[in-house]
């Protein structure tokens, strides 16, 4: 039995690294703490207990989650500090050795994490009588278990976890070490979670996972399936796709999704490379030819839509000529704006057998050309837009501030103080958009 009456009256801070799915994750979270009477903390209080959820896709990421919890120990003195996520998962040693973490728990654990709080936590101990070396970090074959997710936080959109979870193996990638096989709840218990996310007034939900569109390996279901059924719940007006692979794109999803009432002309697609030699070396599923396909036909499907892509530079392998490749690839084909990251040698990868390496100085100079050539794209799509009318979800601004939300086809859009309006808090309103901002990161509008 669950004592909970330990968290009555207590107060608790939260902080995520990393992807949307770790968002999801750690709303989740601070939901379920919430229902057992614990608070979040405001701004200049200490919390009693601090959950912080980590990355470890690259060596920055697992740097800036020792550093975020090093500052959070040093914010919240006394605090319970709970660890949690994919550098959790990988490097729970690491951790532990941090003075003042008290649990670290892993991929399989975290789904029990209020059980583990209620063992450990006893608010009449104190943080020096406490032994911090608790830690609960299965093997990664044991990872099998499936967090719920579907929430919003502090933002106008929820995220619903629908898959966790990939077997795909890239060898650069530690990602399917940290979180396990693919794996999947049911259609029939995700429309429920829409369901209900649509009785507590959302109108925008984005779908996460590790590989979402292997949707579909635990249940027998398909992704297109999942996407059908969302499609019909009421309430929802909006849906986004947050990464699809290339091939798992069909032909018959592209289709649904330019007719369908809800979901966005909206995708983001990692490329990671346009040298198909590269992409042999990465062991990627697909080749420069059938990502660029895929990019025709979603535009010549939706050619309002918005395409994001991910982009590695500098991996293993990459030789001048084969960057070269991925810019002409890239710079040649409809895309919007392009994520960029460096490669980061991650231990136990099968990258770091491919003897060719490319210095720091080149992957820098790598990246400001493609980060440079994202800028230019961006702001030529948003361009097409000056003068037309979209229809905007915004989300709540601070009172006297600008108000900021996304067309359907995810343009920024940034409102005037002087035209903001709590009425328009989670509402879509129909705007005109006037102008590209000076940083060229959103666009101006106003109210038609």
């Amino acid at each position: 039995m669950i004592d909970t009456s330990i968290f009555q009256g207590k107060k608790a801070a939260y902080y995520t690294l990393g992807c949307k799915l770790n968002f999801s994750e750690t709303s989740t979270f601070g939901k379920m703490l919430e229902e057992f009477g614990v608070s979040r903390v405001k701004k200049g209080e200490r919390a009693d207990i601090c959950l912080i959820n980590t990355c470890s896709v690259t060596e920055t990421a697992d740097s800036k989650s020792r550093q975020q919890i090093r500052r959070t120990i040093k914010n919240h003195p006394g605090a319970f500090v709970v660890v949690t996520g994919c550098y959790a998962q990988l490097k729970p040693e690491k951790i532990i050795e941090i003075p003042g973490v008290d649990l670290v728990l892993g991929s399989n654990e975290k789904a029990k994490l209020i059980q583990y709080l209620s063992e450990k936590y006893t608010e009449d101990l104190s943080k020096a009588e406490k032994h911090a070396e608790y830690k609960v970090t299965g093997k990664t074959k044991d990872i099998t278990s499936f967090q719920p997710s579907c929430s919003r936080g502090e933002r106008t959109r929820y995220w619903l976890k629908v898959q966790d979870g990939c077997n795909y193996f890239c060898t650069y990638c530690t990602i399917p070490f940290a979180r396990g096989n693919s794996r999947n709840p049911s259609i029939a218990s995700l429309v429920k979670q829409a369901q209900q996310a649509a009785k507590e007034g959302g109108k925008e939900i984005v779908l996460t996972g590790v590989n979402i569109g292997d949707f579909g390996r635990t249940t027998g279901e398909s992704f297109l399936d999942l996407v059908k059924a969302l499609d019909k719940v009421e309430g929802i007006k909006r849906y986004r796709i947050s990464s699809l692979e290339p091939d798992l794109i069909t032909d018959e999803l592209i289709e649904y999704c330019a007719t369908s009432r809800a979901f966005m002309p909206h995708f983001h697609i990692p490329l990671q490379s346009g040298s198909d030699e590269v992409l042999k070396l990465m062991h990627r599923h697909y080749d420069s030819k059938l990502f660029a396909d895929r990019i025709l036909r979603i535009k010549a499907a939706m050619p309002d839509a918005f395409i994001g892509v991910d982009v590695m530079v500098g991996c293993r392998g990459e030789t001048p000529e084969c960057f070269e490749e991925t810019y002409k690839l890239l710079e040649e084909l409809p895309v919007t704006q392009l994520h960029v990251f460096p490669y980061s040698e991650r231990p136990g990868t099968s990258a770091l057998n491919i003897p060719y390496i490319v210095s720091e100085q080149d992957k820098r100079e790598r990246s400001q050309r493609l980060l440079e050539l994202s800028d230019r794209k961006t702001e030529q799509f948003y361009s097409l837009y000056i003068n037309k009318v979209r229809e905007v979800l915004f989300e709540k601004a601070t009172r006297g501030k600008a108000m900021h939300g996304f067309t359907d086809n995810y343009i920024r859009v940034e409102l005037p103080a002087s035209q903001a309006s709590d009425a328009y808090d989670n509402e879509i309103v129909k705007v005109k958009i006037t102008n590209i901002n000076h940083d060229k990161s959103s666009t101006t509008a106003v109210i038609v």
